[in-house]
């Protein structure tokens, strides 16, 4: 279908189309929203709230650093590799002032993972937060990496005592920080301050720039770098902006700005809160609240308790974790007008509850990292549609095809394809890999089953390499997932295939109990009430946990793997 299709099935507001030559960079449109909400809060953080004004002069000072003190130059690569902390959008966005290309590292890497991503991305620099000193010490000989900057919890505050003792807590009561031995790392606090002395040069960037190595999660093998350009960052701002701009019932945009209050408990290094609240909040001039870490439920329900948030960005398993919680149901939601979900599918059971807790609607989207990462996203309040990941964005056009790569009607299940602006440049020096995803027209394979409807909505059937056939029919996991969430003794499940002599492949279930009354007898009762017999699970197995991405994404991979 051609982005045509989907013209008049937007709500009120949300444009067909965005103007993609508004702005040259991701910096262009920074700089301006910087200028623009100059005395508004940018980002908060355990107590310190930066104003976009402290965000341009900080940032400033961190590029002018990297221009004056090192020999890097436009083009090359920076891995960045923290949590939510205030460094964190300061480091970005002084990269990439600087010309640099920046490689999110997830700080919670192996050591292998970390010498894979540095040595595959050629990073020459990495800014990294103490806590993973002795992971850098260990990895850093068998990288290129030239410069170490390291940041500390406290470096932010406003008070140098204040600072000192968080970095003591962190270190002596927490015992966070294992010792290390890195003679050539230079401390955050000092590279702002040095570079406070130094210009920022101006560096000309274009839309086909790479400003990004996103690299995938890795669950389908080595993890690879998606090269997201300036052009694609800039677009998919444009595309949510333009989605949030709904009109509400006061007849009025969703979205009013400057004046939202965002919570970002989601890791930033990861594209979807990337995106959305480093880059889609910062262009309408809006507040995020970073959540270092969204683990500590009880820590997170205070900080909430701190703020009117009127927008939350999540996904299942912590929304999940979030209403677990009795404090929860004490927040006050008076504001809260948007729940997002991605990431990974939202259950039903999930978004009723929430609903019902909150009085607010979660709207599911659906995204890679190859896209920037948003492809579509739900109209918000009564308008959204549970079940599916909503319209394609403004300028997005979507195709399901099927084995032979034909395009399928509507209604047809089959591969989903995407093209659009937001879609990546290609992996990092792979170009076969590339080749394999990417065709010549800009169509992306996206290897997620979908069904597009006659109305425009889109559902998301199921990853096609998790597809399950049995007996020669098809079992699709996200179906037996969503359904065993309904359980009220389940807490979390998964479903994958398993070789079977007798059918081929059978369906085998993990599940986290809620209540430890729970049999397999009991699940084994009510599968056989909701399903036909071939997606009965033939094999049930109770767990403790599910191995999970930092994102919370269950990894059904090394469930097969370990099976």
């Amino acid at each position: 279908m051609q982005a045509e299709f989907w013209n008049d099935k937007r709500p009120a507001g949300v444009s067909a189309t965005i103007e993609q030559n508004a702005f040259h960079s991701v910096v262009e449109v920074f700089e301006r929203s910087c200028k623009k909400f100059a005395d508004r809060p940018a980002f908060s953080n355990l107590g310190v709230t930066l104003t976009y004004s402290e965000l341009d002069r900080l940032s400033a000072a961190f590029g002018a650093w990297l221009q004056s003190n090192t020999d890097l130059k436009p083009g090359d690569r920076i891995a960045i590799q923290m949590p939510n902390l205030l460094q964190y959008p300061i480091a970005v966005f002084g990269a990439l002032r600087a010309g640099l290309i920046v490689v999110n590292t997830n700080p919670l890497y192996t050591a292998r993972e970390m010498r894979h991503q540095f040595n595959d991305s050629g990073a020459r620099a990495l800014v990294y937060v103490n806590l993973f000193g002795k992971l850098v010490e260990e990895v850093l000989p068998d990288t290129g990496i030239e410069y170490l900057i390291e940041a500390r919890m406290g470096d932010l505050q406003r008070s140098p005592l204040k600072g000192w003792l968080l970095n003591a807590a962190v270190k002596y009561l927490k015992k966070l920080v294992p010792s290390y031995h890195l003679p050539k790392a230079v401390p955050f606090s000092q590279v702002l301050k040095k570079g406070r002395w130094h210009s920022l040069k101006m560096i000309r960037q274009s839309l086909d720039d790479v400003a990004v190595l996103q690299y995938t999660g890795g669950t389908t093998g080595v993890a690879k770098g998606a090269m997201l350009t300036h052009g694609n960052l800039v677009a998919n701002m444009q595309q949510v902006l333009a989605c949030m701009s709904q009109i509400g019932a006061d007849g009025q945009p969703l979205i009013k700005e400057g004046q939202e209050i965002m919570i970002a408990p989601l890791p930033l290094y990861h594209i979807y809160a990337f995106t959305a609240n480093c880059m889609c909040m910062m262009v309408s001039g809006n507040h995020n609240v970073l959540i270092s870490n969204p683990r500590d439920i009880p820590g997170f329900i205070e900080e909430l308790k701190k703020w009117r948030f009127t927008g939350l960005l999540g996904l299942n398993t912590l929304f999940v974790a979030l209403m677990d919680n009795p404090e929860f149901k004490n927040l006050d939601f008076s504001r809260l007008k948007i729940t997002n979900s991605g990431g990974t599918a939202l259950v039903k059971a999930t978004a009723e509850r929430w609903q019902q807790l909150t009085g607010c609607t979660i709207v599911e989207g659906y995204g890679l990292t190859e896209t920037s990462p948003v492809v579509s996203a739900n109209p918000y309040g009564a308008a959204a549609r549970l079940g599916t990941v909503g319209l394609p964005m403004p300028g997005t056009a979507l195709k399901v095809i099927d084995d032979n790569g034909v395009e399928l009607p509507l209604g047809e299940r089959g591969e989903l394809c995407v093209k659009g602006p937001q879609v990546m440049k290609g992996y990092w020096q792979r170009p076969e890999a590339t080749a394999e995803v990417l065709d010549a027209e800009g169509w992306l394979k996206t290897g997620d089953v979908a069904v597009i409807d006659a109305d425009g909505f889109v559902r998301i059937v199921d990853r096609k390499k998790d597809l399950i056939i049995v007996s020669g029919f098809n079992v699709y996991p996200n179906e037996i997932e969503d359904v065993l969430m309904t359980h009220p003794k389940v807490a979390s499940c998964a479903v994958i295939g398993v070789p079977d002599e007798k059918s081929g492949e059978a369906v085998k279930l993990f599940v986290v109990p809620r209540d430890p009354e729970l049999t397999i007898e009991e699940l084994k009762a009510f599968c056989r009430e909701q399903f036909t017999g071939y997606k009965v699970p033939r094999h049930i197995v109770l767990r403790e946990s599910l191995p999970m991405t930092p994102v919370g994404k269950i990894l059904r991979r090394e469930l097969r793997d370990g099976h």
